[in-house]
C-alpha cells in the first residue's frame, strides 16, 4: 500500500507542488508577467550604470577583433601566397570559409549559454579563437591557415550571436535601440581599420604580424571577459528553462494520478486525494487583464534549484524551428541578411575598383573605405537612438503601451535614400570620378543601411522574448550565409556587368529588403500573435 506521505500535497500554499515518492519538490510560483521581466536574485536590469557599460564595451570591442579578423588579411595575401605556395582559389577560401563557419556554431554557443551562462561560453570561445589565431601566425601550410580560420570563426561567433542577447540580459526595451546601435558599430569598424592596419602591418613586419596583432587583441578581450564581466543570464528568464519546468510539472502530475488511482484500489482508509497540480498557464487562459499579451506565469527563482537541464533540453533546433515558423521572424531575417550582404559586397568589389582604375595600394585603399565604416558607425549610432526615440514617442501615442513592431518605423528616413545612394555609388565608380565623390557616397551607403539594420536587429530581439540568443544566432546564421554568396558573386557580376549594373542591382534588392521590413512594420503585429496564441494553446492542450 502506498503510504500518506507518498502522495501528500502542500495545500493553502501560493506555489503548486510535485512531489512523487521523493524528498525533492519543485515549485511553481505563479509569477504573471513577461518573461523578460521575472522575478531573479540580483537582477541584470538594476545592476548600475558603469557595470552595465563595462560590459557593452567588452563584448563591444570583442565583437571590433572578429570585424579586423575578416579584412585585416586582405593586404597581406599576396605575402601569404608567396610565403605558402597557395593558388588564388586557396587564398580566397582563407576568407570564404571564415564567414561561412561563423554563422552556423552560434546556434550551438547559444544552447550552451542557455545552460551554463553568458561568461562561460564567451571564456571558452574566445579561448579558442585566440588558440586558432597564434596557430595562423605560426602556421607553414595554407591547409592549416584554412583549417584554423574555420576554427577562428568558430569561436568568434559567439561574441557576434549572443552578445545583443546578453544586452537584452541587462537593458530595458526602450534603451535597447542606443545600446544596439553602440554595440554593433564595433563590428562596422573592424572591417573599416582591418585594410589599414593590415597594409601597416604587411609592410612593416610581414602577414604573419597580423595574425599576431589579432591573438594579442584577443588575449586582452579574454583577460578582460575572465576578470570584469559578470554573468548576465538568468535562467528564470530562459524559455529554454521554463519549457523544462512544464514538462516537470506534467509528468508529476501524470505520476500523482497514478499513484492516487493506486491508493485508492488499494486502501479504502486512505484520505482522497488532493487536486492534482495544475499546469502552468498562459495570462490568456486565466483571463488576467493586466497582464499583457506576451506574458505567461513562469516559475520562481526557487523552482529552478532542482531542475537539472541538459543540452538535449535545450536542443537548439526545435527554437529555431519555431522561430523560422513565424512569419514576422523568417521576413525580418532576410531583410537583416540582405543589409548585411550589401555590407559585404560593396567592402570587397571596392577594394578591387580602386586598385585596378585608380592604381591605389593596399593603405590607400584601407583610407577610403574608412569612409564607408565611419558612415556605418554614425547610422549605427544614429539609427539606434532615433529607433529608441521613435519607440518612445509611439508608445506615449498609444496610451503608454508599446509593441516591438512600432521601433522598425525608425527605418522609414533612411529608406527613401538608401536606394539612391547605392545606385550613385555604383555609377560613380563606373565613370571613374574623382575619389572624393565615392568617398561621399560610400559614407552614405554606410550610414543609411546600418541605420535601418540597428532597428531590424533591436527588433529582433524584442519581438522573441526568452529566445534572444536564439534568435539573434539565427540573424548571425543568416547574415553570414548571405554574405558569403555574396562575395562569392560579387566579382564574377562586377567584371561582367560593371560596378554601375552591379549596384544598380543592389539597389533594387534595397527595395525589396524595404519592402520586407514594412511589411513586417504593418503586419508583424498581426502574424507574431496569431503565432503566440498558436503556441499558448499548444501548452494548455500538450497532448
Amino acid at each position: 500500500m502506498v503510504s500518506e506521505e507518498g502522495t501528500r500535497h502542500i495545500q493553502s500554499s501560493p506555489h503548486i507542488a510535485v512531489e512523487v515518492g521523493s524528498p525533492v519538490a519543485v515549485f511553481y510560483n505563479e509569477i504573471k508577467t513577461d518573461i523578460e521581466h521575472a522575478p531573479v536574485e540580483d537582477d541584470p536590469l538594476r545592476w548600475g550604470n558603469a557595470r552595465k557599460t563595462a560590459i557593452l564595451i567588452i563584448v563591444s570591442a570583442g565583437s571590433m577583433i572578429v570585424g579586423l579578423a575578416v579584412s585585416i588579411q586582405n593586404p597581406a595575401n599576396a605575402q601569404i601566397q608567396s610565403d605558402l605556395g597557395a593558388s588564388t582559389s586557396e587564398i580566397s577560401w582563407t576568407l570564404s570559409v571564415f564567414i561561412l563557419v561563423q554563422g552556423v556554431p552560434g546556434l550551438v554557443w547559444s544552447a550552451i549559454s542557455e545552460i551554463k551562462g553568458r561568461k562561460f561560453v564567451y571564456v571558452s570561445s574566445v579561448a579558442l579563437f585566440v588558440v586558432a589565431s597564434a596557430i595562423v601566425a605560426a602556421s607553414k601550410t595554407i591547409g592549416l591557415v584554412i583549417g584554423m580560420r574555420a576554427l577562428q570563426a568558430a569561436g568568434s561567433s559567439a561574441l557576434m550571436s549572443i552578445a545583443a542577447a546578453t544586452l537584452a540580459d541587462i537593458y530595458e526595451p526602450h534603451e535597447r535601440g542606443t545600446k544596439m546601435g553602440i554595440y554593433y558599430s564595433a563590428p562596422l569598424l573592424g572591417p573599416a581599420l582591418g585594410p589599414i592596419l593590415g597594409g601597416v602591418l604587411t609592410q612593416g613586419l610581414g602577414w604573419r604580424s597580423v595574425f599576431w596583432f589579432i591573438t594579442i587583441c584577443a588575449g586582452v578581450v579574454l583577460l578582460a571577459l575572465v576578470v570584469l564581466f559578470k554573468d548576465t543570464f538568468r535562467k528564470e528568464r530562459s524559455l529554454a528553462y521554463q519549457n523544462v519546468l512544464q514538462i516537470r510539472a506534467r509528468e508529476g502530475e501524470l505520476q500523482h494520478q497514478h499513484l492516487d488511482k493506486t491508493s485508492h484500489t488499494f486502501s479504502a482508509t486512505d484520505k482522497p486525494a488532493q487536486p492534482a497540480p495544475e499546469s502552468i498557464t498562459s495570462p490568456q487562459q486565466t483571463g488576467d487583464p493586466n497582464v499583457e499579451a506576451n506574458g505567461h506565469t513562469f516559475a520562481s527563482a526557487s523552482s529552478m534549484k532542482d531542475v537539472n537541464v541538459s543540452l538535449a533540453d535545450v536542443n537548439p533546433f526545435p527554437p529555431l524551428l519555431k522561430i523560422l515558423t513565424r512569419l514576422n521572424n523568417i521576413t525580418i531575417l532576410f531583410a537583416s541578411g540582405l543589409i548585411f550582404a550589401f555590407s559585404y559586397s560593396i567592402s570587397y568589389t571596392c577594394s578591387r575598383t580602386l586598385s585596378e582604375y585608380y592604381g591605389y595600394d593596399a593603405l590607400q585603399i584601407g583610407l577610403v573605405l574608412l569612409s564607408y565604416g565611419i558612415g556605418s558607425m554614425c547610422g549605427s549610432l544614429l539609427g539606434g537612438r532615433w529607433s529608441d526615440r521613435t519607440l518612445a514617442k509611439l508608445k506615449q501615442e498609444n496610451g503608454g503601451k508599446s509593441y516591438a513592431e512600432m521601433r522598425l518605423s525608425s527605418t522609414r528616413p533612411a529608406m527613401w535614400f538608401l536606394p539612391p545612394a547605392i545606385i550613385g555609388y555604383g555609377w560613380v565608380c563606373e565613370k571613374h570620378v574623382h575619389v572624393a565623390a565615392i568617398c561621399i557616397m560610400l559614407y552614405l551607403s554606410g550610414l543609411l543601411s546600418t541605420w535601418v539594420y540597428a532597428s531590424t536587429l533591436a527588433y529582433i530581439v524584442d519581438a522573441n522574448p526568452g529566445r534572444s540568443s536564439t534568435i539573434v544566432a539565427t540573424n548571425s546564421a543568416f547574415r553570414c550565409v548571405f554574405a558569403f554568396v555574396a562575395i562569392e558573386v560579387a566579382i564574377p557580376i562586377q567584371v561582367a556587368i560593371g560596378d554601375g549594373g552591379l549596384y544598380t542591382l543592389w539597389g533594387g534588392i534595397m527595395i525589396i529588403m524595404e519592402v520586407l521590413t514594412l511589411a513586417v512594420l504593418y503586419k508583424g503585429k498581426k502574424w507574431r500573435e496569431a503565432c503566440e496564441k498558436k503556441d499558448s494553446e499548444n501548452r494548455s492542450n500538450p497532448d
